[in-house]
């Protein structure tokens, strides 16, 4: 065979095997044996490599390539927003009626389920893939397009025409119940941390940097909305029927209903009929049909207006309560776990389930040796919801809260207004170092490579690290060759242990880390009630780690999002010696202490403080936020004296408006600061 004959034929096999994909992934319908599709794939295989030709949507080349070592962060051209949540029939029945005072267009709905998975958006340009990316904060997300191409009912190449020339499509990445419990039976059998859902695990497949390892996990991915400049066609259902034509995975779990009552009667049948899916689902989503209506109706700041989610109840079922663990947390807070007997609940079999706190415990009046009724509807773990008293053993005892750390020993602590109890001894509690050093290493945080939660327990139960500062101390040689034995019985020894390179990629971790910038490092730390946007906040306000130790309560509450219970929690971190000590060592070893000064696009507010309430018309509300900052000003939290001015958008909050007119501040309309930022 020359070249050009291979070549013909590599793209024959490629628009073959594309094909026989669709209609096994998509179709449900194949039309050739596995091993006659084996057979072809193995030819193409060997065609590419000996020829060194490939086409982009070749299929032997889903999974290959290099493991990707950072996500590169992508802007959503139109951001991916949540809907609004409706849990009952009422409620959707004043969302229609809202709507039809909005337009007067002649319009009907389109009601889908609402897949429990991980949301993604698949950009084509030229009907090939060209980036997949996760929502991420709803306005950037993650470049996953390694990880998206090896799940086999993606298109990587569309079929047939009529597709605009750059197009988006928006769907829910899933991985089914079967493939959910045979990952865990893997996980458990390997020692390893089992996933507290499907929906977890579909996230965190994503996120995985070696792509090979993703296209075992067996995922799936549902798309159901079309996005581009113009629409081929004038609706929504429409354009899904066009989309399954064009090769994408849209589910038949879709009706077009005229009225109220029709989407009543999908709900219906669907909250009986869900049982009996692969994957999770939590409701249905009603939307309007027509695009035109859909333009009119616009969008709030959160979610589009002519959609919403109408929630299913919660799945519920019996079990005995077998006994009562309590678990320490991050930040020292006692959870109360329920062990149960083993039932089956939303396609999983459920061992365990929360109790939350004291307070819940003893308004349910829940004792070990009942039977209580779990509910799971979309949370971590399930939860204990009710006891059935009818079949409550005689002699049961009345259930008492531990009084002291399961862990360490210490007195708990409650505080005023909180419902958990929780340990003190922040620094010597073993549970609460290892998810202070955990949350440390986390993705959002120091997203240190080659380092998880069952490596740190590890490193911390061998002595090598009591804190966060200690990991910048580890070495290679410390590193290779470590064992663990990862035995339950007592009995049969299962040794691993750490080779060169994950050894090596550890150490580079650790390095690469030090370049992550100032607010990361400050929400790493886990100072209680800082999370991501706090931090931020906290990192443009003080600009400095060492500017920050030095504000006062005051200065603190003056940074926009900073309240009390978070002033009072910064102030009483920075003033235990030991976090002074951890940091003054992050600092040596090179940990960014500040935060990087930004480009101004021009000067026009310096000096100028603002409050921001309400909703904008030209800005989303962190965009108008941004737009004050990239011209010299300053966002404080709340209206004091020396705020410079109130910018007022629509629906702005009446207690904020009655105190500026109090003080005296300033009150500006989005088009007068338009206006202060004109060149």
């Amino acid at each position: 065979m020359n070249t050009e004959e291979a070549k013909n034929r590599i793209h024959q096999l490629t628009e073959d095997l594309n094909r026989h994909n669709y209609n096994y992934y998509v179709l449900d319908n194949p039309t050739i044996s596995d091993y006659d599709f084996d057979m072809l794939m193995k030819e193409l295989e060997k065609l590419e490599e000996e020829f060194d030709y490939y086409l982009p949507d070749s299929p032997a080349r889903r999974v290959g390539g290099e493991p990707v070592k950072d996500f590169q962060q992508v802007q959503h051209r139109i951001p991916m927003l949540s809907l609004s949540n409706t849990y009952s029939k009422d409620e959707l029945l004043d969302f229609d009626t809202r709507i039809r005072k909005l337009t007067e267009q002649d319009f009907d709905y389109t009601c889908e389920l609402k897949y429990d998975g991980s949301a993604i958006s698949l950009q084509y340009k030229g009907g090939i893939l060209d980036k997949a990316v996760t929502r991420g904060d709803g306005k950037t997300g993650d470049d996953v397009t390694s990880n998206i191409k090896t799940i086999n009912s993606v298109p990587i190449k569309l079929f047939g025409s009529g597709y605009p020339e750059e197009f988006e499509m928006r769907g829910e990445v899933l991985l089914p119940f079967s493939s959910f419990n045979t990952l865990n039976k893997a996980r458990e059998e390997a020692g390893e941390s089992l996933f507290a859902n499907p929906r977890n695990a579909a996230s965190g497949s994503l996120k995985l940097q070696d792509p090979s390892i993703v296209a075992k996990r067996k995922l799936e991915c549902f798309l159901y909305a079309f996005s581009a400049e113009t629409y081929p066609v004038s609706t929504h259902y429409e354009t899904l029927r066009n989309a399954k034509d064009w090769g994408f995975n849209v589910p038949p779990y879709i009706a077009r209903c005229k009225d109220m009552d029709e989407v009543f009667a999908f709900i219906d049948e669907w909250d009986n009929a869900r049982t009996e899916l692969d994957f999770a689902t939590d409701g249905v989503v009603i939307k309007v049909n027509q695009y035109s209506v859909q333009d009119e109706l616009g969008f709030t700041a959160k979610s589009p207006r002519w959609a919403v989610a109408y929630k299913f109840k919660a799945e519920q079922a019996q079990s005995r309560l077998l006994s009562i663990d309590f678990q320490v947390g991050r930040t020292g807070a006692i959870t109360p776990v329920a062990n149960l007997e083993p039932v089956q609940l939303a396609g999983t079999t459920v061992k365990r389930a929360s109790l939350h706190n004291e307070d819940i415990i003893r308004s349910l009046d829940v004792r070990v040796g009942d039977t209580v009724l779990v509910e799971k509807g979309g949370e971590i773990i399930p939860k204990i919801v009710g006891v059935d008293l009818a079949l409550r053993p005689e002699g049961l005892k009345e259930f008492t809260f531990i009084e002291n750390c399961p862990e360490c020993g210490t007195k708990l602590e409650r505080n005023d207004g909180e419902a958990a109890w929780f340990c003190p001894n922040a620094y010597h509690c073993p549970p609460q170092i290892k998810g202070g050093i955990i949350h440390f290493i986390s993705r959002k945080a120091m997203d240190i490579d080659g380092l998880g939660e069952e490596k740190i327990e590890w490193f911390f139960d061998e002595g090598l690290i009591k804190n966060a500062a200690d990991l910048y101390d580890l070495t290679y040689d410390q590193l290779f060759g470590l064992q663990r034995d990862l035995s339950d019985d007592g009995v049969t020894s299962r040794i691993v242990s750490i080779q060169e390179k994950s050894a090596h990629n550890i150490i580079q971790g650790i390095e690469e880390s030090k370049n992550v910038p100032f607010a990361r490092v400050l929400y790493a730390l886990g100072i209680r009630h800082v999370g991501e946007t706090v931090a931020q906040k906290l990192a443009e306000a003080a600009g400095s780690m060492d500017d920050l130790r030095k504000m006062n309560q005051l200065e603190l509450l003056m940074i926009e999002d900073v309240g009390q219970k978070i002033a009072d929690s910064l102030l009483s971190w920075f003033e235990d010696e030991s976090n002074i000590a951890m940091l003054d060592r992050l600092k040596r070893v090179g940990i960014q202490m500040e935060a990087e000064k930004a480009e101004l696009k021009g000067e026009q507010l310096a000096g100028k403080t603002f409050v921001v309430s309400g909703v904008f018309s030209n800005y989303s509300r962190d965009g108008i936020k941004d737009a004050i900052k990239a011209h010299g000003g300053k966002l404080v939290s709340s209206i004091s004296a020396k705020t410079d001015y109130v910018l007022a958008g629509e629906n702005m909050g009446p207690a904020k408006l009655a105190k500026a007119e109090k003080l005296g501040v300033q009150i500006i309309a989005e088009e007068e600061f338009m206006a202060l930022i004109e060149p």
